[in-house]
């Protein structure tokens, strides 16, 4: 049976985690740990509750030129906070297809981060925003960038003695378009068989991200794209697309995600430049 911890600061979580090393596995909304545990996919030495300490980041803190979330946000949040309904829309579709209700009350940002699987329903449009991720350990702390996190499925940067403490967002002046696309097998809570956010700046700057098809989420960048004219459009997704590396498994064959990669891609981008914030117009 493991331990629980409920430490009460963050050096004591640490201190925890120094202590347990890799049998320590982190609990925030235990959405998807705990339905590891109970079904053996995992067997931890010892949960650590980061919801007791009291020296964490506040769940959401705004400044100037980033927004900084913390690890007790929820998808719940983070969804009705009014500055991400405004400017990051693709986060907010993103985050309201995680589960049901239930869950998304339970599930925090970062652990569906942390969890690092391919098919994270948040990781896609959070590579479009430059997102960086704070790593705490006991010789202070550290920031790496979103992509650089992922070293392969559920695997990440952030050491066994380490915790992640936030994930920083910029806020640009020129803010993108944005969209979340995602297909799954049924209605309701599944994991995504494919999906796609896509990023449309005003100087025709397209950008993918995309989960479920490679080992980790992928992402890719076009300049220069005139989106409006098909023929261009169809080059620049061949360019965008072509580090996808899908397989087939219980979810989805192989060229079906192929197919339906390219197909959400479309609907992504043609959803993103209509949300281009325009001169004197709210994005």
């Amino acid at each position: 049976m493991p331990q629980y911890i409920a430490p009460a600061t963050l050096a004591d979580a640490l201190a925890a985690l120094d202590t347990y090393g890799p049998g320590a596995r982190i609990l925030i909304g235990g959405t998807d740990l705990l339905v590891g545990y109970r079904h053996g996919k995992i067997d931890p030495a010892a949960f650590v509750d980061l919801k007791t300490v009291r020296d964490l980041p506040e769940p959401l803190s705004i400044e100037e030129h980033r927004i900084r979330v913390g690890p007790t946000c929820t998808m719940a949040d983070l969804a009705a906070t009014p500055i991400f309904r405004q400017r990051f829309h693709g986060i907010v579709e993103a985050a309201n297809l995680v589960g049901s209700v239930a869950i998304r009350n339970r599930a925090s940002l970062l652990g569906n981060v942390c969890n690092a699987s391919p098919a994270a329903d948040t990781v896609p449009v959070l590579l479009l925003h430059d997102a960086t991720v704070v790593i705490a350990g006991s010789d202070g702390q550290r920031r790496v960038s979103l992509p650089d996190f992922f070293l392969g499925p559920r695997s990440t940067r952030c050491g066994a003695d380490e915790v992640v403490i936030g994930l920083d967002l910029p806020l640009p002046v020129d803010a993108p378009g944005t969209a979340f696309q995602r297909l799954t097998r049924r209605r309701g809570v599944d994991l995504a068989s494919v999906s796609v956010a896509a990023a449309v700046s005003s100087t025709g700057t397209v950008r993918l991200g995309m989960g479920a098809v490679g080992p980790t989420t992928l992402h890719s960048t076009v300049d220069g794209v005139d989106i409006a004219d098909e023929h261009e459009l169809d080059r620049a997704l061949d360019e965008l697309l072509e580090i996808a590396t899908p397989i087939s498994d219980v979810r989805a064959g192989r060229d079906y995600r192929v197919a339906t990669l390219r197909a959400l891609a479309k609907r992504a981008i043609a959803t993103a430049a209509q949300r281009i914030p325009l001169p004197g117009r709210a994005s």
